[in-house]
């Protein structure tokens, strides 16, 4: 896929006046695979600000801090852990490339990452990580912070990204659950408190009203991504609760949960409110890409299934109380029947693996387009690290 040829498209730069303008792009003359559109996104963002961190401009996941880094010296501390993934992800594909141009990329791109991890331990604020810097330097997702005190996506991407240290993202995955989760009706809010009279001005998502959208409310794309670094952590019990909360069934299973969240309950909502008198009440729905994070949340956090190239990765992270689990997946001309059990119950831990009946070692199995049927036995309990 990496090898798909992809135009590029070309429009005059913004001005300093502009952040943003709306056009039609031309399409450019030139061309390129769409590696070389991914490694030129990630070569444009390794400028950095005072802190060391990626600059946020109008705005990065949440589109909505918008004025946050409107001068050019604003920072982001989630971004700074996503582009730490991003980077590493794809040196070893640029060093797997012919060329020098791919070689001294993958060689910055480690680099970068590395300078980047000891200035994201700089946001640590004692309990969790800060979400961003303002232009002037001022910090946002402190507990100092009247409103806006913590953000998730800092937390679960300190896990997902895994340059944080694990003594600190284990405080900080406890300080979202603790600050963001609301049991009942069962929320994972995206940050709270919502912007309201903070005198520092983030953008747009302070024009939302408190409570709702990314303003406080719960925006589900943030909230599988906290399912994924829970389980991420080996949590099954706590990974496997969190992604009860985000499944749309639960919006019906009684009148009053149908009358208070007002959405259809067979597809997953981009947000839902968080407070009175609409708590619990779905905003969009259908518009929302968020459905294929709960996929990946429930087939790769929790079932533990992944497919690489031609690899089958198989690392559950399930609830102490699930006895197994049957799946099946279809790879080219091929069908894999997996089947996990968990005699000890444990969360996390695969003790012995068979392929079409012969022992196989634990780690990923190599895939067969071969046209045929074949099952993995995989049986949890060497280890259980909740």
């Amino acid at each position: 896929m990496l090898d798909a040829q992809a135009g590029f498209l070309q429009a005059p730069v913004l001005t300093a006046e502009e952040h943003d303008r709306f056009f039609t792009p031309a399409e450019a003359s030139e061309g390129g695979s769409l590696f070389e559109h991914c490694a030129r996104a990630l070569d444009h963002s390794l400028a950095t600000g005072s802190h060391g961190l990626p600059l946020m401009g109008t705005g990065d996941w949440n589109d909505g801090m918008s004025r946050i880094g409107e001068a050019g010296r604003g920072e982001s501390v989630w971004l700074g852990w996503f582009l730490h993934a991003a980077l590493l992800a794809f040196a070893p594909l640029a060093e797997a490339r012919q060329g020098d141009d791919n070689s001294s990329r993958a060689g910055a791109w480690r680099a970068h990452a590395a300078r980047l991890q000891p200035a994201l331990e700089a946001a640590w604020d004692g309990a969790w990580y800060l979400r961003a810097y303002y232009d002037d330097g001022t910090p946002l997702g402190s507990h100092a912070d009247a409103e806006c005190r913590i953000d998730s996506i800092a937390q679960s991407w300190a896990v997902l990204s895994g340059a944080a240290a694990a003594d600190r993202a284990a405080t900080a995955m406890a300080s979202l659950e603790r600050e963001l989760l609301r049991p009942d009706p069962g929320l994972v809010l995206v940050l709270t408190p919502p912007f309201d009279h903070t005198p520092h001005d983030p953008g747009y998502i302070k024009g939302y009203p408190p409570g709702l959208r990314e303003n406080g409310g719960q925006y589900t794309h943030a909230a599988t991504w906290a399912v994924l670094a829970t389980a991420a952590q080996g949590d099954g019990d706590r990974a496997a609760m969190l992604f009860g909360l985000l499944n749309p069934i639960r919006r019906a299973l009684t009148r009053n949960d149908a009358d208070r969240s007002k959405v259809e309950p067979y597809v997953v909502v981009a947000d839902v409110y968080s407070v009175p008198p609409h708590v619990g009440r779905g905003g969009w729905s259908w518009y929302t890409g968020s459905a294929g994070w709960m996929q990946r949340a429930g087939v790769e956090g929790l079932l533990g299934i992944r497919i690489r190239g031609a690899t089958l990765h198989i690392d559950p992270c399930i609830p102490r109380d699930w006895p197994g689990f049957e799946a099946t997946i279809v790879w080219r001309s091929a069908r894999y029947r997996i089947v996990v059990e968990n005699p000890r119950g444990v969360c996390r831990g695969v003790s012995s693996v068979r392929l079409d009946g012969a022992d196989a070692a634990s780690g990923p199995l190599g895939l067969l387009d071969d046209g045929g049927k074949h099952v993995v036995e995989m049986t949890l309990g060497a280890k259980d690290s909740p």
